[in-house]
């Protein structure tokens, strides 16, 4: 995917055309009508055919570890962390929780007692295997498409926006139980990959996202036990992350633009941790 543009500009192709979107690989504008999308970015019809064909859809970006590393590095935390917890006892037996779920999951007395790092450290813990490889899954599939399309830095700023604004919601929703999982962080992903896709003009991944989606929050509200507040609070924080790099990418290129990006997602990160402590 494409790289912030000047403002007004128009496409090579169609001058008639305003656009805000680049080729990764020449730089020059392109409308939706010339995109075609590749694993390392949007690219004009020239640049496209010196690749190798792609496909439309999510299977188009056809990732490698290489061009995901921070995809790769989350799976394998969250999979050591898993290893950890059953070494203490915990995830089979979430009943009881287990010495590592108990010391870093997520409840709001505890975050309120100054237990403030399990904010972030409930994302990273999980109540059984199914729960972990169904997260891992959707983390794979999900950030196979966005970090190669918006740069590494981008991805874990979005990533861990919303597994904050998971935990945030989780709190406001329900601060006495116990809560473990990425699926805020999951959730605010997949919601990336919609306002990205969409604003990129790469309609098909939004549609093919907005249906697992919506999928997936029919299961929020009808299987008991799911952190209905963890969900829909990672879905809003990712969505505001996302729409934050698009809005500055339409509006501001070089420097300028990248440090607003991270003073921005830095600024949403820093109030929505805040609004954590606070409601906990």
């Amino acid at each position: 995917m494409a790289a912030g543009t000047q403002q007004r500009q128009t496409c090579y192709r169609h001058p008639n055309r305003e656009t805000g979107v680049s080729c990764s690989n020449c730089g020059r504008p392109i409308c939706p009508d010339c995109m075609t999308s590749t694993s390392v970015g949007m690219r004009c019809p020239e640049c496209a055919r010196q690749t190798t064909k792609v496909r439309t859809g999510p299977g188009a970006f056809s990732p490698t570890a290489g061009k995901m590393p921070a995809t790769i590095a989350l799976i394998a935390i969250n999979v050591i962390v898993f290893l950890i917890e059953l070494a203490g006892g915990g995830a089979g037996q979430f009943s009881n929780g287990g010495s590592v779920i108990q010391d870093a999951g997520l409840r709001g007395p505890d975050v309120a007692d100054g237990d403030w790092w399990r904010v972030i450290s409930g994302g990273f813990l999980h109540a059984g295997f199914l729960h972990l490889l169904f997260n891992m899954y959707v983390l794979y599939v999900a950030g196979s498409i966005l970090e190669p399309g918006i740069g590494t830095p981008r991805f874990l700023g979005i990533y861990f926006v919303s597994l904050v604004a998971g935990s945030l919601g989780a709190l406001i929703v329900d601060p006495n139980s116990l809560t473990v999982g990425a699926s805020g962080a999951i959730f605010g992903l997949m919601a990336a990959v919609i306002v990205v896709a969409r604003g990129r003009g790469v309609e098909q991944v939004a549609q093919q996202f907005g249906i697992f989606i919506v999928l997936n929050l029919l299961l929020t509200f009808a299987v008991p036990g799911i952190s209905i507040g963890g969900h829909i609070g990672g879905l809003i924080g990712g969505m505001v992350a996302a729409l934050l790099v698009i809005f500055v990418e339409r509006r501001m290129s070089g420097r300028p633009g990248y440090a607003l990006e991270v003073a921005g997602i830095l600024l949403v990160f820093g109030a929505t941790f805040a609004g954590a402590l606070a409601v906990a």
